[in-house]
């Protein structure tokens, strides 16, 4: 019996070792036609080894070894990483075709089941894309009707903030809410109060997903989603709230249908609504019922989430930075008064504090590229062959940070906006919407945002640290305030222009 356990047991083991010398002969193979990077472990690849992920902190070490391409592995898939402004505006706008794929990132795909505007179907994308854009610029996106909404928007955040009369206050949810009624304006064709406690739950939802979507826990979801997907964890609450979420959606998508006049349609659903009716026929069903949740889902998200969480770092900034705030305010004065409200026409009459809002674009480091590129075809890059249906992580933030392109890249510098005369420049290394055939949809719409919410805010209050936040640097205090873990943060001091 112990001869014959003995022999069962040694089975199992050559079993696995012949196993685990596949995948590293697969893995071999696979690498040999990569850009070079750190041996990847089997099975798990780079994901425990130290000072690789996140990328946005060890870029700078593995670019320096290996290149400004080179591959990293996510479990068994290889990601090839390109770091720098060179190495970027090569891949996505001198082979934009070839690196404008999109790989499947199986927490979207479990959350969307490919549905909406984030499918991996390349024709679905591209239609459900210009859509989206057209929809939007006839609801106004970059016109003066939606100038005036975010005017609005803008003066109920301020009037809400003058209620506090000076008391402290968490960031997060107040802007969110406010940022949120403006895509909610073109989305849903509403406006929700400040004290709607259901729509504030939503807007909860929605932040803890993305929340999620960008967290190093996230990585490992979508590089193991089979094994993770069944075993209990924060992904499943986040999961569930989503779909409470589509439900909403689909509530109000009822709601439309309803109540729709196609003579007069009153928002992007409305819109969706008319153009599924027109496609009723096609074969291809690009418009359904759960595209169309998807896509309001899509557009809520993006159009809240990531405009809202720049907006504070924006007020964090400059409350950390009090003489950059004094500038801005300064130009405020000048050029608008406390007479009217701000308008996008003061921008071009406003150089620094344009410049000012692209340098705290500029600044952030975010983690890994949450939504990654695919290339299309073989490519030749730099050297490097890389395969069909390779993931690609164009690493924005070292765009950012590329000491060729940028004079302080580690300082908090409006100047680098600014010429020898004070105007505004352009500067080709900003990629704060990426760039390429997959850039940010709704650049224009969250550039008015920025500029209308900011330019408000800052003429009506000055914005001071809590005594406790003060001593932390700015990066830090950011993601404490991401995470919520500190609340409290802010006073807005009420200010009289001179």
């Amino acid at each position: 019996m112990e001869v014959g356990m003995l022999g069962v047991l040694l089975t199992v083991l050559l079993l696995l070792l012949s196993i685990l010398c596949l995948l590293v002969r697969s893995s071999h193979r696979r690498s040999s036609q990569l850009p070079p990077g750190p041996a990847p472990w089997p099975i798990v690849g780079n994901l425990w080894q130290k000072d690789i992920l996140l990328l946005h902190q060890s870029y700078e070490k593995l670019s320096h070894r290996y290149g400004p391409v080179f591959t990293i592995w996510l479990g068994r898939t290889p990601a090839v990483v390109l770091c720098g402004y060179r190495a970027v505006k090569d891949a996505l706008l001198g082979h934009a075709e070839e690196f404008g794929g999109r790989p499947e990132i199986p927490l979207m795909a479990h959350l969307s089941n490919d549905y909406g505007i984030i499918t991996k179907n390349e024709k679905k994308w591209r239609e459900l894309r210009r859509f989206t854009l057209s929809t939007l610029r006839d609801f106004g996106m970059g016109k003066s009707s939606m100038s005036q909404r975010v005017q609005q928007e803008a003066q109920h955040l301020v009037e809400l903030l003058a209620s506090l009369q000076g008391e402290a206050f968490e960031p997060i949810l107040v802007f969110r809410h406010a940022v949120a009624n403006v895509i909610c304006s073109v989305v849903f064709g509403s406006h929700f109060s400040y004290s709607d406690t259901n729509f504030l739950k939503l807007l909860d939802m929605i932040g803890n997903f993305v929340s999620f979507f960008t967290s190093p826990i996230a990585i490992v979801y979508n590089i193991f989603p089979n094994v993770l997907f069944r075993l209990p964890g924060p992904h499943r609450k986040v999961l569930a709230k989503c779909e409470n979420l589509k439900g909403y959606i689909r509530e109000q998508v009822e709601q439309h249908r309803q109540t729709l006049d196609p003579s007069s349609p009153r928002d992007y659903i409305d819109c969706f609504l008319m153009k599924a009716e027109k496609e009723r026929s096609s074969v291809e069903k690009m418009y359904s019922e759960e595209d169309l949740v998807m896509s309001v889902f899509d557009l809520f998200g993006a159009g809240t989430v990531t405009t809202s969480n720049t907006l504070v770092f924006f007020i964090l900034a400059l409350a950390k930075l009090p003489h950059i705030q004094a500038k801005v305010q300064e130009e405020i004065d000048a050029v608008v008064g406390p007479g009217r409200a701000p308008c996008m026409e003061d921008r071009l009459r406003m150089p620094y504090t344009n410049a000012a809002i692209h340098e705290l674009q500029r600044i952030p480091r975010a983690g890994i590229e949450s939504f990654p590129r695919m290339t299309t075809q073989d490519v030749e890059f730099r050297g490097h062959t890389i395969p069909k249906d390779t993931t690609i992580i164009p690493l924005l933030s070292s765009v950012h940070m590329d000491p060729t392109q940028w004079e302080n890249p580690k300082e908090v510098d409006p100047g680098h906006f600014l010429d020898e005369k004070g105007n505004f420049r352009k500067r080709e290394a900003f990629m704060a919407f990426s760039a390429g055939k997959r850039m940010c949809p709704g650049e224009a719409l969250a550039r008015m945002e920025l500029f209308l919410f900011l330019t408000t805010l800052l003429q009506s209050f000055t914005f001071q640290l809590t005594t406790e936040s003060k001593e932390m640097d700015l990066l830090t205090l950011w993601r404490k305030i991401e995470r919520k873990a500190i609340l409290g943060t802010f006073f807005a001091i009420r200010r009289t222009c001179p």
